[in-house]
């Protein structure tokens, strides 16, 4: 109970309501299950697990064994952005003019890039880092039959498939593959590092986001400086109060890469003039963690407010303005360090706006768009590809795409990251795509075919109220498989035997043969030297 003199008696219950509400506002079901490492954004290390030295498979040796420490940042343009008003198509500029009467850029506004194509007066700071060769364009990106639903085009660029739902992102299947016992035995520091862009599942593997994911940049500002994610002192001294500390405190105990986090950014300072804007503030946070040595291979930021259907003039300005401003700050910054030609920046959005302006003084829902990409690891500026004809338009009045997006992800994967190609087309749901000349200078590693890399297939599955694990095995060999609870004490053994060549169904209460709680648990299975875990629901 609380002491009066914290909360009246007679508005002790309604308080409590309040400040439980207040919480919960910032403090979600879903951040809460991610802070138990269930979902992501920075997974739990089940303590009491052994940990042992494991044999990697022939795929995690490809993927482990990039010789380079470069990183990629994904700047996220979301709502769509409106790719001729941000390119503009010098070239065909009375074309352009027609289309957007109101909404066009003057052509004495425009800052020439070359003589086909240009950029508005006010993203000048891009000016500078065009004329350093840390700028290039890739024209008219896209995929064939574009989604013109937010949401559903989204997934198609985290996914890389437009024709079916796929669960997995193309950066989740990457470290899936690269940490298959992620969940009991993750690595000391977060493959990615995601801002803004909760919910994008590009991150996501079959069972876990790969990601330390944060809402905004003030809450990872706040744990990269505090090392914590909630505050365990100003607590309400009520039983409220009591409750509310224990979760915050497993919260802070279980986002492992708090503390990591906190010892890179503190070991660095911001040596640019960066401006109060949102993109800007974001790439300030990830400048830091860079300059401070954390090993994060790839971030996600996002800037939004792209869906420009109307007041497009000012409110694209402002967006590009932040854009221009925090790239060119960005990269001053790291070169403080000598670290810009390590680091990559991409921009991608889910779709680009219609070649017309419609009656709102705005763009709506469209296809083709430019992605922006920005570093000294490029060699050089210069534009990629063609421009699509401002004269043909696909049957829904869109510019027809003349890139596909995952041509550049494949070329980003191979030639800045150095992987070998067939691994590239695993991780790109086996499909193979073509490489574009971006400027990039590596020499891949190896030479091996791993396209016919053999993984062990499982996963959890619920039937008629019971809890199973399904095994898909591509050889014969002995299996030890142990259920832990999320505190990572050992349940028990679910199977330790030879398991043969196909597919095998264990019943995990069955096996356990005692009585199981409801709730979240973790199986891990270890064969031929390797472990994988996942989490699964006892039913």
């Amino acid at each position: 109970m609380c002491n009066n003199h914290d909360i009246p008696k007679k508005n002790s219950a309604k308080s409590e309501k309040n400040i439980h509400d207040k919480e919960h506002s910032a403090w979600s079901r879903r951040s809460f299950i991610q802070a138990l490492g269930l979902v992501g954004a920075g997974s739990m290390t089940l303590g009491r697990a052994a940990i042992t030295a494991s044999k990697p498979s022939p795929l995690s040796v490809a993927l482990s064994q990039v010789d380079n420490d470069n990183i990629l940042i994904i700047v996220r343009l979301k709502g769509g952005n409106d790719g001729l008003n941000t390119i503009v198509p010098v070239y065909d500029y009375a074309t352009y003019a027609n289309l957007r009467p109101t909404i066009r850029h003057q052509q004495n506004d425009l800052i020439n890039l070359n003589a086909d194509f240009g950029i508005p007066n006010y993203m000048n700071s891009l000016e500078t880092v065009w004329g350093e060769g840390k700028m290039k364009v890739i024209h008219g990106v896209g995929y064939p039959q574009q989604n013109l639903s937010h949401f559903r085009s989204s997934e198609i660029w985290a996914s890389t498939n437009e024709v079916n739902f796929e669960p997995t992102g193309w950066w989740g299947r990457y470290f899936e593959d690269l940490y298959p016992d992620y969940l009991i035995n993750p690595p000391e520091h977060p493959p990615a590092i995601q801002i803004g862009s909760i919910g994008n599942l590009v991150f996501d593997g079959n069972d876990s986001n790969y990601s330390f994911s944060v809402a905004n940049p003030a809450q990872l500002a706040a744990i990269a400086e505090n090392g914590t994610v909630h505050d365990v002192l100003n607590v309400p001294d009520c039983v409220y109060g009591d409750k509310l500390l224990f979760m915050r405190s497993t919260a802070n105990t279980t986002f492992l890469y708090s503390q990591v986090l906190n010892d890179a950014y503190m070991a660095s300072t911001n040596n640019a003039p960066y401006e109060d804007e949102e993109l800007s503030n974001q790439l300030a946070i990830c400048a830091r963690m860079i300059k401070g040595g954390l090993n994060t291979k790839v971030y996600m930021v996002t800037l939004n407010g792209f869906d420009t259907h109307a007041n497009q003039v000012d409110d694209h300005r402002a967006l590009l303005e932040d854009l221009a401003d925090s790239i060119k700050n960005f990269y001053t910054d790291l070169a403080s360090s000598g670290l810009d030609n390590k680091v990559l920046t991409m921009t991608i959005s889910e779709f680009g706006r219609r070649p017309y302006e419609n009656g709102s003084d705005g763009t709506d829902h469209g296809a083709a768009s430019p992605v922006m990409l920005f570093g000294s690891g490029l060699n050089g500026s210069g534009f990629v590809g063609n421009h699509p004809d401002l004269s043909v338009w696909d049957a829904d009045d869109n510019l027809i795409p003349t890139s596909d997006f995952r041509d550049v992800y494949s070329t980003v994967l191979t030639d800045w990251f150095c992987l070998d190609p067939s691994v590239v087309d695993l991780i790109l749901l086996n499909q193979t795509y073509d490489n574009m000349d971006l400027g990039f200078d590596c020499n891949v590693l190896s030479t091996s075919d791993f396209s016919n890399t053999t993984r062990l297939v499982h996963a959890p599955f619920y039937q008629n109220d019971r809890t199973y694990i399904e095994i898909s095995m591509p050889a014969t060999a002995n299996v030890d498989i142990r259920l832990y609870d999320i505190l990572g004490k050992e349940i028990g053994v679910l199977a330790n035997e030879v398991l043969f060549n196909g597919r095998h169904t264990i019943d995990v209460r069955a096996q356990i043969n005692s009585r199981l709680a409801y709730g979240q648990y973790v199986y891990r299975i270890a064969t031929g030297g390797q472990f994988y875990s996942k989490s699964i629901l006892i039913k």
